[in-house]
């Protein structure tokens, strides 16, 4: 059996609320694995759902720029969230951003190797950066989204500089309306986005193993339930329908008024000026998600306040 440390039981604690004790006794059933103790809590019913649980782990700053009917998004990540407040490190974060969305880049590998502003490649720049700021630095991930008339909005939140923050949103709006009406519409989109995270634009194209994932957790609840199987079958079927309305994000109940469908609001705005608008998208990027922290993390974070 796996050493459950402390540190493990609080990492469980943080990403599901439960108590102490039940984290414990979910690690223990499940040989230390993580996620596999969240889905035996949440199948006893002592954990919440959640799309992206967890304390966000790397540190960095999400860049975003738009131009027009193009945007892109860029994530870079740094060992401490001083280094996010760093001039410098901000400069490259915006300039960085700039350069995939003049190129169209997603890939790092190619981001790396384009045409900084100030001459030499992106890479080039970033060791340099690592050299003079003292601290690692590194390209996580880029995302472009167009469209071929409308606008695309770009939201950050928590923001450390214009154009830059802790979670990046772009909005995608199809349509022949004019920017002047797009634009608003889309910020507030993002702004839902950024949000509710929603983890997909419809139902239809949520990821297959995470419906499967969470098909298996509703099968299991519905089971400990005693009823006929084809109550259990339509209960099943009944949480399933509910997380792809809830995680979509024409589906979602816009975060502004709290009743209305995203699919309706987008509608409702086309009927208003006359022309169909189409939300054919979005991309939203939060700082550090997905990516554990090591314990050594945390005390670089403080050996640097320290100063040391």
């Amino acid at each position: 059996m796996a050493e459950i440390s402390a540190a493990l039981v609080k990492e469980l604690r943080d990403r599901t609320g439960a108590g102490m004790m039940d984290c414990k006794k979910a690690l223990a059933e499940n040989n230390g694995d993580i996620e596999a103790s969240i889905d035996w809590l949440r199948t006893k019913g002592l954990a919440a759902a959640a799309k992206k649980a967890g304390r966000v782990a790397a540190e960095g700053l999400v860049g975003v720029a738009t131009d027009g009917t193009r945007g892109a998004m860029v994530e870079v990540n740094s060992e401490t969230d001083f280094v996010a407040k760093n001039e410098q490190f901000q400069d490259f974060v915006r300039d960085v951003t700039q350069v995939a969305l003049a190129g169209n880049i997603t890939d790092i590998e190619a981001l790396g190797a384009a045409t900084y502003p100030t001459g030499g490649t992106v890479a080039e720049k970033l060791t340099s950066n690592i050299a003079t700021i003292g601290e690692n630095q590194s390209l996580r991930r880029a995302a472009i989204v167009s469209v071929g008339s409308g606008v695309v909005t770009g939201y950050v939140h928590n923001a450390a500089a214009p154009g830059m923050g802790k979670i990046g949103v772009l909005v995608a709006l199809e349509s022949t309306a004019g920017a002047d009406v797009l634009e608003p519409l889309g910020k507030q989109l993002a702004m839902h986005v950024a949000a509710a995270n929603p983890l997909a634009l419809n139902g239809d194209e949520l990821d297959a193993d995470l419906v499967a994932r969470e098909r298996a957790i509703a099968e299991e609840k519905a089971a400990q339930s005693g009823k006929p199987a084809d109550i259990v079958a339509k209960m099943v079927d009944g949480s399933i329908a509910k997380f792809r309305k809830e995680n979509a994000l024409l589906s979602q109940l816009f975060v502004i008024d709290g009743k209305t469908p995203v699919a309706e609001v987008v509608a409702a705005a086309g009927k208003d000026v006359g022309a169909a608008i189409t939300l054919k998208g979005f991309v939203r990027f939060q700082l550090g998600e997905g990516i554990e922290k090591e314990e050594s993390d945390f005390a670089a974070e403080v050996a640097a306040a320290a100063g040391v």
